[in-house]
């Protein structure tokens, strides 16, 4: 889908280029992971390992991030330390200890139904990126992820299950399934993202637009619209394909620790000087 960027002037770009930069360097470190969710698939080095607990953390990904992480390794635990194992091995009876698990909205019905996915996934395929890529033609996010509802929505399924699962289709910014995304796709060699899925193109990726996201990308005059919906994803991600094409959704790190860590607010002394 083709976007419409606001010209903003090139003076003006440019120091929000290099501040951005400036910031990505400061942020996309390992040391800043212990508290982010993505810290959950970093305890694993199996690669299925890694997707099923990467994908899990992202969608469990709101409310506080100290609950968020609470609960994915709760979930570990049940599952015995060996989350692909169990979604393969499992028998009926196994399922039980689940019975009290739930976070938020997602429940018990809502587990049972992404472990039974996620064996007839593994079942035939042996990396989770094939969910994600079984559409004809040019890899694009949007059908990227327009399938993967598809395709997790199949067969029998739980109809209250459809809200933790979210689709460009319906307008949803899916934040959640664009930091799996960015997870499991991007690698830069500095080890916060893990960059096992081969498929995917980096610059296909779209921005996980979440309130902090929003909120300081607003500031910096990189989203105009009013709503925070796809079309906003693809505005801002369209604009930071500026600053950089081969790797917009880099800028995250930037983005994301300006508004949760430091409480971005914006003035003229926040950005570099550039001649």
């Amino acid at each position: 889908m083709a976007v419409a960027v606001e010209i903003i002037p090139t003076y003006y770009i440019d120091n929000i280029h290099d501040f951005l930069e400036q910031k990505t360097l400061q942020y996309n470190h390992v040391e800043f992971i212990s508290n982010d969710p993505v810290s959950i698939p970093h305890l694993f080095t199996v690669k299925q390992d890694i997707e099923i607990m990467g994908f899990w953390a992202a969608m469990l990904s709101w409310g506080q991030r100290k609950t968020i992480l609470n609960k994915c390794h709760e979930l570990i635990g049940l599952m015995n330390g060996s989350p692909y194992d169990f979604i393969m091995n499992h028998r009926e009876k196994d399922l039980t200890v689940f019975s009290n698990f739930k976070h938020r909205t997602f429940n018990l019905t809502d587990t049972l139904y992404f472990i039974k996915f996620l064996k007839f996934h593994y079942s035939s395929f042996e990396s989770l990126e094939d969910a994600f890529t079984q559409q004809n033609g040019q890899y694009s996010a949007e059908k990227g992820l327009n399938g993967f509802r598809n395709y997790f929505f199949r067969g029998d399924y739980p109809t209250r299950t459809f809200k933790h699962v979210s689709w460009p289709m319906g307008g949803s910014t899916c934040k959640r399934l664009n930091m799996f995304l960015r997870w499991m796709v991007r690698n830069d060699g500095l080890g916060v993202d893990f960059g096992i899925w081969k498929n995917i193109p980096v610059s296909s990726l779209m921005i996980p637009l979440d309130l902090h996201v929003d909120r300081v990308s607003r500031k910096l005059g990189l989203i105009s619209r009013k709503q925070c919906d796809w079309k906003t994803v693809l505005e801002l991600t369209a604009q930071l394909a500026i600053f950089d094409p081969s790797d917009p959704c880099k800028y995250d790190f930037a983005l994301f620790n300006l508004g949760i860590e430091e409480k971005f607010q914006f003035s003229s002394v926040n950005l570099p000087v550039t001649d």
